[in-house]
């Protein structure tokens, strides 16, 4: 590729599929810079430095799963909008694992004042609103649901779940109607 090319989203989209190919650990400045055909002072005027790079494929996997769980919920509600959420968390995991990656390390204050951070939130709390929870509680139930997904995504992934029957599919499937029956039944915060 030309320097004459090289822009920061092109940097930062090059490294999400670096990272989808070899995994995150293996995005750095001097293996992009290798791809492109530069050298790594090149990429300084693009991106700061690796942080700032992975923050970059933070807010760009934030983005692409935004856009999947617009897809996957709209229409929906209850159940079927919490299934087509987890699922589209799902595949965006076995199917991008660098950017998934990105997304499970801590967000930086740029990253958490980003408009694709602030989508996914946003249908995330759609979703749950379906639910009939009180405002005061969407917090808590969004932890919850972030928990329990990237929780079973992350050890689905290291092959946690590979050693027993029943398939991972069907826990999964529990998870999510557990998940269902929690957020339909969720305490009222004068309950605890």
């Amino acid at each position: 590729m030309a320097r004459a090319n090289l822009t920061s989203a092109v940097v930062v989209a090059a490294a999400a599929d670096l990272a989808d190919r070899e995994g995150l650990g293996a995005v750095t400045l001097s293996a992009l810079a290798r791809g492109f055909g530069v050298q790594t002072a090149s990429l300084y005027s693009h991106v700061r430095d690796r942080p700032a790079l992975l923050d970059g494929v933070h807010q760009l996997a934030l983005g692409e799963l935004a856009d999947r769980i617009a897809v996957a919920i709209g229409g929906r509600s209850g159940r079927d909008a919490l299934t087509a959420l987890a699922e589209a968390h799902r595949d965006f995991a076995r199917e991008r694992p660098g950017r998934w990656a990105a997304l499970l390390r801590p967000a930086a204050p740029a990253t958490v004042r980003s408009e694709a951070a602030g989508r996914v939130a946003a249908l995330t709390l759609a979703m749950l609103r379906g639910y009939r929870l009180p405002e005061t509680e969407l917090v808590h139930a969004t932890r919850l649901l972030g928990s329990t997904i990237n929780g079973f995504l992350a050890l689905e992934a290291n092959g946690s779940f590979g050693h027993r029957e029943p398939a991972t599919d069907v826990s999964w499937q529990r998870a999510l109607a557990a998940l269902d029956t929690v957020f339909h039944s969720w305490p009222a915060e004068g309950d605890l």
